[in-house]
């Protein structure tokens, strides 16, 4: 028999029901707006654990206990996001249209490739997704965010500013110099997924042909011959090399021929 207590202090009354039949009636407020708000600075700071996020919420005029703030936090089943190895940029992830005109999209990748003493040097490759003129190849042993940069802003003093930069997810390219850099010029800076070469299909065919018509036909005694076979070819792809995907043009040609916003661009592999 269950007993309740009388507000007017008289002896408790029995009421007929059996205990595995009666439920207690919480009291407890929903706290819905306060959940809402919770979910909101989880997402935002997902680093963030739950003494952290009642900090904020307290700077917000919201203050609750920790119990009850660690008891919303499981119940909302939120979590601090695993610690990666590094940060990894995300960009834009929309699938790309194909550009109508130069200096809308260029894509950027690394090529490898060894001086005969066995020495260890990169390529900074950079081409023009429309043209598909090879704007520049840098050769060093070593490229940082830094020097990227910095080769990026010569070459954007002769050609100008392009709408849209695609990249790999690689360190120099998601580094706080690169997203410091391109949002300072208003620059959208599209990563591909990773694992997916394919999605920077233009840059990565090129490199294909500079190392199957440039690197693996030389044997390189340094770094100042490299650079300057290297470049020779550049000028030549660029002058010189028919291109089958531009109906025979060389990517000269097909840049400054009068109507070039109104053909379809084809990418060809």
């Amino acid at each position: 028999m269950l007993h309740w207590a009388r507000a007017d202090g008289e002896p408790p009354r029995s009421v007929g029901l059996q205990p595995k039949t009666y439920r207690y009636a919480s009291t407890r407020p929903d706290d819905g707006a306060l959940r809402t708000r919770l979910k909101e600075l989880a997402s935002q700071r997902r680093r963030f654990g739950y003494r952290r996020l009642g900090l904020l919420l307290a700077r917000q005029g919201v203050r609750i206990n920790r119990k009850k703030l660690y008891r919303l936090y499981k119940e909302e089943r939120l979590s601090v996001r695993k610690r990666g190895g590094r940060k990894r940029a995300l960009g834009t992830r929309a699938p790309m249209a194909i550009p109508q005109d130069q200096n809308l999209r260029w894509s950027l990748d690394f090529v490898m490739d060894t001086l005969s003493s066995g020495r260890r040097f990169r390529v900074l490759t950079l081409v023009d997704d429309f043209t598909r003129e090879c704007l520049g190849l840098v050769v060093d042993t070593s490229l940082t965010a830094l020097r990227v940069v910095r080769e990026l802003g010569q070459i954007i003093e002769s050609r100008g500013c392009p709408r849209m930069i695609v990249s790999d997810n690689g360190t120099e390219f998601t580094s706080n110099a690169i997203l410091a850099w391109q949002e300072e010029l208003g620059i959208e800076w599209h990563y591909i997924a990773p694992g997916k070469p394919m999605q920077n299909g233009f840059v990565e065919s090129f490199n294909g042909r500079l190392r199957d018509e440039c690197l693996n036909e030389h044997l390189f005694a340094n770094l100042n011959e490299a650079r300057q076979i290297i470049e020779e070819w550049r000028i030549d792809y660029n002058t010189n090399r028919p291109h089958t995907s531009l109906n025979g043009l060389t990517p000269t040609e097909f840049a400054t021929r009068p109507n070039r916003g109104q053909t379809q661009n084809r990418l060809s592999l």
